[in-house]
């Protein structure tokens, strides 16, 4: 039998206020601290609800003992972005080419988040969402509309060009069109299809750092629902 992708392997990115921990055969899987030990221990303590996800979709995962079982083999430097709360930075792994073995992976994974996002939201359905400590806080039309408004704009990061939306779309009809063209542009930047850069010279997001930050924020949310439930 094969074995699984290593659970232990991460990196960090590292911002002046906030630092990422996270995994590198696992993208999507990343936590955030105000500094490298609290941001693993974040991963950590994600550890068994990610297990769940991966398991439903019939992954094999190896379950960490600890945080301190994970292994850091990358340092990258963060952005405003990673200050501002997202993953925003491809480490040197992200570079290399992907196989069909790995982009099937990748596409079971996608799907997996998608799911746990969905049932996360019929959790929260006809239930109020616990407010931030100032009031706030997306409700769940809101989130969703906020999570596919994303999703079109990582779209444009990979360099894939959107399908033009019908008439009348809906909300759910727009999601699942998202969501499949998130598939179809992921197969196509691995092909090697999408120029690395854009027309204007800006660098394009490689399949491995797209699908880490789609992940990561579908996760983010779906947690953060689960959380937000009273």
């Amino acid at each position: 039998m094969t074995k699984p992708p290593s659970t232990n392997e991460i990196y960090l990115e590292v911002g002046d206020k906030k630092v990422f921990a996270c995994s590198v055969a696992w993208p999507g899987w990343c936590r955030s601290g105000k500094d490298a030990e609290t941001a693993v221990q974040a991963l950590y303590d994600t550890a068994s609800r990610y297990t769940r996800i991966v398991q439903a979709a019939g992954l094999e995962f190896d379950v960490p003992v600890s945080a301190a079982s994970f292994h850091v083999s990358e340092r990258v430097e963060g952005n405003a972005t990673t200050d501002f709360g997202a993953p925003a930075v491809p480490i040197s792994r992200d570079s290399k080419p992907v196989d069909d073995d790995e982009l099937g992976r990748m596409e079971t994974l996608l799907q997996a988040y998608w799911q746990a996002f969905d049932e996360a939201v019929d959790l929260a359905e006809g239930k109020e969402l616990r407010k931030g400590p100032r009031g706030g806080g997306r409700d769940v039309p809101r989130m969703i509309d906020h999570v596919v408004g994303a999703e079109e704009g990582y779209l444009n990061a990979l360099g894939w060009k959107k399908i033009p939306p019908v008439k009348d779309e809906t909300m759910e009809q727009k999601q699942e069109r998202i969501r499949g063209e998130i598939l179809e542009g992921l197969r196509v930047s691995v092909a090697g299809q999408i120029a690395a850069e854009g027309p204007r010279g800006g660098k394009r997001w490689p399949p491995r750092y797209f699908v880490r930050r789609v992940g990561w924020h579908v996760l983010d949310h779906a947690w953060e629902m689960e959380d937000r439930v009273v």
